[in-house]
Order: C-alpha cells, then structure tokens, then sequence
C-alpha cells in the first residue's frame, strides 16, 4: 500500500470501508476497498467470490479490478475511480432525468448484464448503489454476492436489497438464476423516470404487497409455480388488480413502460434476458449513438459486422486487434475498439518476510470452470518413432484396441456457458485485457 496515498474515506460498508485515493508514481485515482474480515492466507483472498467473478470479466460497463493487496493479514481490493453512483445522482435531485438519459445508462448496464450472463454469471444485487457513473459512462459495481449460473442450487435467501428483490426470491425459492437481475432493472428503470422507488416495502411481506398494488396479483396464468411456493410458506397473496405503470410513470414513453412491464413479470420465464431487452424498440435509437468516452480513438478501425450477443464462434486475429462492438446487436451501427491480445500469465505472488505483503497486478481474466487440462502435445521422439514405423503404399498400423478406446478427447461443453480455455475462443462483444508482460511482484 505504500505507492498509494489516500485522499479521504468515500463509503463505508458491512463488509468494508471505500476509500479515494491516488497513485504515487503515475497520478492514477484509484477507489481502494479495505476489506473488514482478515485474510490468513493468499488462497483465500483469489477464492473470494467478488474477485473470482472480476477476474473473469473485462467490459466497458464493469469495473476493472486493477489489483489485490493482501498486507498484514488485510485485503485490499484497488478499482478504477468512478465519481458517483446512481443513487448519489437521484438522491438530491429535484428535475427528472431525460428519457434520453435514462435509454443510455440501460443500454449500457443491458450490455454488460448480457456480457456477465453469457460468461456464465449474474450479478443478484443491482441497485442504484451498484450503479457507478462518470460523466455518461455507468457501470456496474460490487460483485460480492455473484453467483455462476451453472452452481448448484439451492442459493442464498438474501439476495440483494429488498426494493429491488425478485419475488421468486421473496417466495424463498431454491432455484432462480439470471431473471432476478432482469427485474431489479426493470425497479431500477421505473426509479429513474420518478426519483421514487418502484416497491418500496418495509419487510419481505410488505414488499410482496406493494408489488401486488403495482402490477396485480398472480394468479395460474401469470405464475403458476408463485402460487405453488407461497402455499408452501402457508402465505396467501392479497388480492390486487394492479394500476396501469403509464399512471406511475407519466413521464415515460409508450415504449419505456412495456419493457419495464416485461422486465416486471411475475413469472421469471416471461422476463427478457438482457440481451434481448437490447432489441427492445426502447433501445432503438442507442443503435445509432455512442457515448463520446466509448467512441474509437482517431487511429482505431471500425468494425462493419455487427454479431448478435451470445455467438460463440471463435474469432482469431493472430497479428491484429481484438474488436468489441458497442452495437452489437444493431446492424445499422458498430463502434470498434482495437484491443491487443493478452499474453496470459498468472503467477503466484511473493510473500515478504518482513512486511508481508502480497499483490497481484494487471488482474488476468478466466472463466469459472475452466479446469480442464488441455490435450498434451505429442514429444518429437514420439513423431519420430511414428513415422519411421509408416510404409508406403500400405495402411498405417492401428493402434490395439485397449489403446486407442483410452485415447484422450476434448473437454465436453458443460451447461451454463463455455467452460474452455478463455484465450481459445474470442467472442466479438468480449474485450480481453491488454497485452502486458509477467505480473509485477513488490516485495517491501
């Protein structure tokens, strides 16, 4: 910690202080979070869920995670700066925000909500806490209770905070996955064209009535398994007809209040998946605009093909850059951002004797899962005996049976996203780290 000086304390937390500060040696600002808890060990700072799940992201609307420091049995967790959240920006403010305003910031949480879903995670605590803004850029924040969409169920109750708490998750479900984010979006949505809370409930009970006075209850065609797990809780919804959101939201357009009434369906089934709220017609003139922080340099190219969200073809540009589309799901505008390919080299820190520090820097980037060992490569002796044993003219010798029935194959796909090697499979809406040497490691 001693290349970092701080400015002052910016937040204060369950589970940790945020602090402002600045690097010594390149003048960065930076937002370090000492983590309250002590860590004993280096293994279990990399196995926090909220490290595991930024190493292995990397995305224009998901802060970066610059580096970890563990000193003295203390963690220290080292993001990019970003001035304010959303919650800062509503809290005191008495204008409404533009519907214009309110289409990019969800253009661009959708973006990397699809980015998070796709790589197989999601995020269970969006709120305008969550939110970070700089300028026109937001981006999403705080991955402390992120989980694979591939683990086991059943999950944590708590989830996120209570306003914006699917209520599948209210209903103590076992099993929910990625829709949860999908309706705290859609709260978080009807917030921002009222400065108000969508479902402001005072307990787990009250929350379920105020939903049920904005959108109606449930009933066997609206959410069938609802009813199923409030009767195993002994719990009988009120009965409600709803209001129309257009009377909640006068502000909002034709086109806003349809996909905030998707977003907040009961039935999680019925929910878009982020990428497909991004072809909502809501979103439709943020194909044709680009914030200027996310726009190309003078010396970057513009990528004119423009592939849907969720491809998994394997892009390889052996000498060129990566590109990542901001539109991509828009055929009628793409911005593209030249990104060298990483050369991926994670190490073990060093622990220091005397003053025991450990600290990772330049976060490399993996996907859970991923440890399947990769095929091993045939020895030139192994060739050599091969191919002096082939004649010509005859077919070549076949293995014995036991052999060849144990020879080695790829990994299988596992379900919840690609479990493969991340460097092997280049997705265009993906921007890998920058190209870097071996991990720097301080020892005081």
């Amino acid at each position: 910690m001693d290349c970092y000086r701080v400015i002052k304390e910016v937040g204060d937390g369950t589970f940790g202080c945020v602090w402002r500060a600045v690097n010594k040696f390149t003048g960065e600002v930076v937002a370090i979070k000492k983590m309250k808890k002590k860590y004993y060990t280096w293994e279990e700072c990399m196995n926090l869920r909220e490290v595991k799940s930024l190493r292995m992201m990397e995305h224009p609307n998901i802060v970066k995670l610059k580096e970890v420091i563990r000193e003295h049995d203390i963690l220290y967790l080292v993001f990019e700066y970003m001035e304010l959240d959303l919650y800062q920006l509503m809290k005191d403010r008495t204008k409404l925000f533009s519907e214009a305003e309110i289409r990019s910031w969800c253009f661009q949480v959708f973006h990397a909500l699809a980015y998070m879903h796709h790589r197989g995670c999601f995020h269970r605590d969006l709120k305008p806490e969550n939110l970070l803004v700089t300028k026109d850029i937001i981006k999403v924040a705080d991955f402390g209770l992120a989980r694979e969409v591939c683990s086991k169920p059943p999950y944590t109750e708590y989830v996120s905070t209570r306003w914006y708490r699917a209520p599948e998750v209210l209903l103590q479900s076992p099993i929910y996955g990625a829709e949860v984010d999908m309706w705290a979006m859609g709260a978080i949505m009807a917030e921002l064209f009222t400065l108000r809370p969508l479902f402001p409930g005072s307990s787990e009970v009250d929350e379920i009535y105020k939903i049920c006075s904005v959108i109606g209850s449930p009933n066997q065609n609206s959410w069938a398994e609802g009813l199923r797990l409030a009767n195993e809780m002994k719990y009988q919804f009120p009965q409600s007809s709803g209001v129309p959101l257009s009377a909640l939201i006068p502000s909002a357009s034709e086109d806003a209040v349809s996909l905030i009434t998707i977003l907040c369906s009961w039935d999680p089934r019925r929910r878009p998946s982020a990428a497909e709220a991004l072809q909502h017609p809501f979103f439709q003139p943020c194909h044709y605009y680009v914030p200027p922080s996310l726009r190309p340099r003078a010396t970057g190219t513009t990528h004119h093909t423009s592939p849907s969200v969720g491809t998994k073809e394997a892009v390889e540009q052996r000498n060129a850059g990566r590109r990542y589309s901001l539109g991509a799901l828009s055929a009628n505008y793409t911005c593209a951002i030249p990104i060298v390919k990483p050369a991926i080299n994670f190490t073990k820190a060093n622990t220091s004797l005397q003053a025991g520090v450990q600290r990772k820097l330049e976060m490399d980037y993996q996907v859970w899962g991923s440890a399947h060992p990769r095929r091993p490569p045939v020895r030139v002796s192994e060739a050599a005996s091969k191919l002096g044993q082939m004649t010509l003219g005859g077919p070549a010798p076949r293995p014995p049976q036991a052999e060849w029935r144990q020879q080695e194959v790829p990994p299988p796909m596992k379900a919840g996203g690609w479990h493969g090697q991340p460097d092997l499979l280049g997705r265009p809406h993906e921007i890998p780290a920058a190209a870097r040497t071996a991990p720097r490691k301080v020892v005081s």
